[in-house]
């Protein structure tokens, strides 16, 4: 199943409807068919979150922040599907001892198509790495767009936020940009301790912010 993006809430689409775009000038999301493709997988990666990681990303991204760092995982078929080949390479490169996490980026993981593969793997990090940290990127905000009512919030959103430990949210914001912040690229974005967050039921920074 699939839905033009003019029924979408991202700063992209809702710009392009108020264009007078119409929807077949549209990109399509994919809605509720469990597919994502991946752009790239990055082992032994120390510059996406606290100690050495595995890192994917995955492929599409309705946000299209201007300056992002790279374009071509916007494309929902920017790389290669992801399969079940995919995720028992990343386990198992993973399960060896001197990782200390999983980020997961993109592209945009909180996708509707994308939440409903990562819900997979992250089950599957949970139940045999449960040692290992996660760490999401995503360019919407947490506390709007993540949250029941909110425009990527779906079945599967709350499992996959309950079992992450740091959310990177927010845009990249060109003109905000500072190459001086850590895990992140411009002043706008949040390290939000998800943990705490989540017990709270209020966003929590992490100290990773100072």
């Amino acid at each position: 199943m699939e839905r033009p993006v003019s029924a979408c809430c991202c700063l992209y689409c809702q710009s392009a409807k108020k264009m007078g775009k119409k929807s077949k000038d549209l990109i399509i999301i994919p809605e509720s068919d469990p597919f994502m493709n991946i752009g790239e997988i990055i082992t032994a990666d120390c510059a996406n979150g606290e100690g050495l990681r595995v890192s994917i990303f995955v492929s599409g991204c309705t946000n299209r922040c201007k300056g992002c760092f790279q374009p071509q995982t916007w494309d929902f078929d920017f790389g290669k599907p992801y399969t079940s080949e995919t995720e028992n390479y990343i386990i198992e490169e993973l399960s060896k001892p001197y990782y200390n996490g999983l980020t997961i980026l993109g592209g945009e993981p909180f996708e509707q198509s994308n939440q409903r593969e990562i819900v997979k793997l992250i089950r599957r990090v949970k139940a045999q790495l449960p040692d290992r940290n996660i760490w999401i990127y995503t360019g919407f905000t947490y506390d709007k767009d993540l949250v029941p009512g909110g425009c990527r919030y779906i079945e599967c959103t709350d499992e996959i936020l309950d079992n992450t430990d740091i959310l990177v949210d927010g845009r990249f914001v060109l003109e905000l940009r500072n190459l001086m912040l850590r895990f992140r690229g411009s002043e706008n974005q949040r390290i939000i301790d998800m943990k705490q967050t989540r017990k709270l039921g209020e966003v929590v920074l992490s100290p990773l912010n100072e």
